[in-house]
């Protein structure tokens, strides 16, 4: 007979962090894929959180880039024209104007929103990719984004773990110059390149975590949370990936969202996030018929649910709300009706 004390897993344990997440903190989120599925959580719950204002980022000099754009002044932002748009290599598809003046005023724009972000922020979330980068063979310019460009335009280079970690020093110190009470969080995305060989994608895993690792040593404020090491020991089964076998599928990602949670958030934060789910639910409700006695009582019944918290928390948001990006500008959104 077996045992009730024997288990058939292991359990990463996640750092006690010094200053747990409060409720009314602000939180800025850049990185890779899985880094707008946290972010993307903590919208959900109405918490101030700026995502990949940007787009996805991969790799180290990449989110340097970035940072660095919103710490300087520099409005000279790398755009060119291709199909009739207006893109720039600092940025997703996602972000396009009609004309050179438009898209370098979206682009100073977006930035300008990341910089207030940024010093308004209690915690800055990196998730690194790859330490695969991308750079223009005319300009030697590290790109965001290949835009589907020819690849013939671009000369591929991995970084080292001194690169990485050289990188990754100027980054907070960019951003803690913004802001020097923030705190930087790193983990590595548990996405697996399998265009660069499973093999050839541990070896970059390696990198960013051994570059990770060097800056926590430097950087006090600087945490590493072993997020890739929860999917490679918890949830090593195929059931927690997508139908790709590559990207976490959406309960590992609850998972580590209630990890995350239990480790890193005050207990009343943990509470809002309780009394929040009902009204995350509601949200997130498909309305068939809008206009039928029913969806509109259920929407009076979600309306008093969200009065209800807002009286009960006194959540702040950024100070500057930013409607063009991904920020609720009040901590307790209105129900989507429009999008039902």
């Amino acid at each position: 007979m077996l045992s009730r004390e024997m288990t058939f897993r292991t359990v990463v344990e996640l750092p006690k962090m010094e200053r747990t997440m409060q409720l009314g903190d602000c939180f800025v989120f850049l990185g890779s894929c899985f880094a707008e599925h946290i972010g993307r959580r903590c919208g959900e719950y109405g918490l101030p959180v700026l995502c990949n204002p940007t787009g996805v980022l991969y790799n180290p000099l990449s989110l340097l880039r970035v940072v660095q754009g919103a710490a300087g002044d520099d409005s000279r932002w790398p755009v060119f024209q291709h199909d009739g748009l207006w893109y720039c290599w600092l940025a997703g598809t996602q972000l396009s104007a009609a004309d050179e003046a438009a898209c370098r005023s979206l682009m100073t724009g977006v930035f300008h929103a990341l910089r207030q972000a940024l010093a308004e922020s209690a915690y800055l979330f990196i998730t690194l990719g790859t330490n695969v980068c991308y750079r223009l063979r005319e300009s030697g310019l590290v790109v965001t984004n290949c835009h589907k460009m020819p690849a013939a335009r671009f000369e591929e280079f991995s970084l080292g773990v001194g690169e990485c970690a050289q990188a990754l020093l100027q980054l907070v110190d960019a951003a803690r110059a913004l802001n020097p009470a923030l705190r930087v969080v790193f983990t590595v995305s548990p996405y697996r390149y399998a265009k660069y060989g499973f093999h050839g994608s541990q070896l970059s895993k390696a990198v960013l975590l051994l570059g990770a690792e060097d800056v926590c040593r430097q950087r006090e404020m600087c945490t590493y949370l072993p997020i890739y090491e929860i999917f490679m020991d918890e949830l090593r089964d195929y059931r927690f990936y997508a139908e790709d076998m590559v990207h976490p599928a959406p309960v590992a990602v609850d998972y580590v969202w209630h990890r995350l949670a239990e480790a890193c958030m005050a207990p009343q934060l943990q509470a809002y996030l309780t009394d929040y789910e009902p009204l995350r639910r509601a949200q997130a409700h498909r309305l068939s018929d809008p206009d039928s006695p029913q969806s509109q009582a259920f929407l009076q019944r979600t309306e008093a649910l969200r009065k209800s918290l807002a009286e009960k928390y006194d959540v702040k948001g950024f100070s500057h709300p930013f409607p063009s990006l991904p920020i609720p500008s009040h901590p307790f959104p209105s129900p989507p009706i429009n999008s039902h």
